[in-house]
């Protein structure tokens, strides 16, 4: 080992499952890294994005349930460094002092269209479950899209 490893910092833009910070942290350990220190560029993940984007369901979000402590322990970490809500709005103000509000769901919960209830993700994750359950028992098919382009 020539030292390169011994003090460096892994970034991600983002920690949602989990799995990739951990297989890094992995492979910088079997690198020579005596520490692994994480840093992400977003806030803890802890809700679902309900508005189009098509990110796990709470159950599959590392932080969904636990505190930074814990995620940086289950990502082996040594440290872990979350990104600041508050800090974030604040950067991009400064950039833009137009932005006054911003969709923060995915970090915070507090859905902008105010009729996303605890019930309503309860059901989004429960059929998520459902559909992942029915891919497992499909041998690995891939899920038909049914995608339809305009003429």
């Amino acid at each position: 080992m020539d030292g390169r490893w011994k003090n460096r910092v892994l970034c991600d833009d983002a920690i949602g499952r989990g799995t990739s910070g951990g297989e890094i942290g992995q492979r910088a350990r079997e690198a020579g890294a005596r520490k692994v220190y994480f840093a992400s560029a977003a806030p803890p993940v802890r809700f679902p994005n309900v508005y189009g984007i098509d990110m796990p369901s709470r159950s599959e979000l590392i932080a969904a349930h636990r505190s930074e402590e814990e995620v940086g322990r289950e990502i082996g970490a040594d440290a872990l460094i979350y990104q600041d809500l508050a800090a974030l709005k604040e950067c991009v103000r400064k950039l833009n002092p137009k932005l006054t509000s911003f969709e923060t769901s995915c970090f915070d919960g507090h859905y902008i269209t105010g009729d996303v209830t605890s019930d309503y993700l309860h059901t989004i994750e429960v059929r998520r479950d459902a559909a992942r359950d029915s891919e497992e028992d499909s041998d690995g098919a891939q899920m038909d899209l049914n995608l339809v382009t305009a003429g």
